[in-house]
């Protein structure tokens, strides 16, 4: 079954849990005993009809708030596809739980408050999809029933967000716009019969038919060595395998290969999955990989097939998105994760402040604080093999960890 990961964003009270939990309902993905708890609470707060929100917001201070705090991953699946869908926050304060929930996600649903329209962190969040590249997005408009499913009101939003996508530098992404109302569950599951003048499908067929196959867009393919597998046995004895993850292309036995960083060039021999052997493994695959030479290689280092190399420098420059309480200073150090490699890094400028409504930049910033996206420049104590983010999402993508309380600081998009 084809799984499909979704994350979801919104601003305050725009719906989201609510959304979520009345797809749940529709189709009948909640336990007996989770029904019976929504349906109880739902009397006691006075309700005539159930809270679906109730089925997503796991923690008290959720419940008795009845906002989203933390990044909730909900699970469920129709005869066609299994879904993961993050259900993350809507207060500016929690942006950086967006970038997380987004960041793994093949598509995503932010929502629209029909009675409020673009709001700052609609904004905020449409951004954060170009930047991630999430090549699917869906606008819903949710509350509908709130404007008397107006298609003026449709419209208006409509056209504001194509404004904005207008002036995005990511021109490959695929909007689509639904008209909904998750209380009543118009367009949700099944069509309404409330808006004759929206011809579209509803939100889960389109989900379910959705053409998006792989978080990883297909690119040069890169091979970054996890661990050398030396299983030192009588049977084994001579076996030397690298163990690792696929991304951005595939392998396949006879592929020449390139070992970075000594540029070692080498040919691939077998490769291995568990007990079985095959002749081509396909991105996303983890895999360990045998090479017709004994070479010199260890954990982090990568192999590319010849001709495919990813630029290599001891400079990066980066857009940051800063999720850290202490703010990002010019001359700071910090670890720098990307992909199996762990090097220190200080930051050398920072160019510019984005601000998020797609209205330009800050230039000469002093600092980048909590939840602000910026462009800085960084130098790493040692060469890293890397791509432009929007060439390779896997080795183009970094974060920075504060050494000190060694926390995640930041998350980095390579320019």
């Amino acid at each position: 079954m084809r799984v499909l990961k979704i994350a979801t964003a919104g601003s305050v009270d725009d719906g989201k849990s609510t959304l979520i939990g009345r797809i749940l309902y529709d189709t009948k993905s909640l336990t007996d005993d989770k029904l019976e708890a929504i349906q109880e609470k739902s009397k006691q707060r006075g309700l005539n009809h159930l809270d679906f929100s109730l089925a997503t917001d796991g923690l008290v201070a959720e419940r008795e708030q009845g906002i989203t705090i933390d990044v909730a991953h909900i699970y469920f699946s129709t005869p066609k596809t299994s879904f993961i869908i993050a259900d993350t926050p809507g207060h500016i304060e929690y942006t950086r739980n967006m970038v997380t929930g987004a960041s793994n996600s093949q598509a995503s649903i932010v929502l629209i408050d029909a009675r409020n329209g673009v709001v700052e962190q609609t904004y905020r969040h449409f951004f954060i999809n170009n930047l991630l590249r999430i090549k699917d997005v869906v606008i819903a408009i949710n509350k509908m029933d709130l404007v008397d499913y107006s298609e003026d009101k449709f419209n208006e939003i409509k056209n504001e967000i194509l404004y904005l996508a207008s002036k995005s530098d990511y021109k490959n992404q695929n909007i689509t716009f639904i008209p909904l109302s998750a209380l009543h569950g118009d367009n949700v599951v099944e069509t309404s019969t409330k808006m004759p003048w929206y011809t579209g499908k509803s939100l889960l067929y389109h989900l379910e038919n959705l053409e998006s196959e792989d978080i990883q867009e297909q690119s040069q393919t890169r091979f970054p060595v996890q661990t050398v597998i030396r299983p030192k046995t009588d049977e084994f004895h001579d076996f030397r395998g690298y163990a690792g993850k696929i991304y951005g292309g595939d392998l396949q036995v006879g592929d020449n290969v390139t070992i970075l960083p000594s540029e070692t060039k080498s040919t691939i021999k077998k490769i291995h999955f568990f007990d079985k052997e095959y002749t081509k493994a396909k991105r996303g695959s983890s895999v360990t990989i045998e090479l017709t030479d004994d070479v010199n290689i260890s954990r982090g280092d990568m192999l590319v097939k010849t001709g495919e190399e990813p630029l290599v420098d001891k400079s990066l420059k980066a857009t940051i998105c800063w999720m850290d309480q202490t703010p990002l200073h010019v001359s700071e150090k910090y670890y720098i994760k990307h992909g199996v490699n762990d090097v220190q890094a200080k930051i050398s400028e920072i160019d510019a402040i984005i601000k998020p409504d797609f209205s330009g930049k800050e230039d000469a910033a002093s600092q980048l604080t909590l939840n602000q996206i910026g462009e800085v420049n960084l130098k790493v104590s040692k060469p890293l093999f890397f791509d432009k983010y929007q060439n390779n999402k896997a080795n183009g993508a970094f974060i920075l960890i504060n050494p000190k309380t060694n926390a995640t600081a930041g998350v980095g998009f390579i320019k």
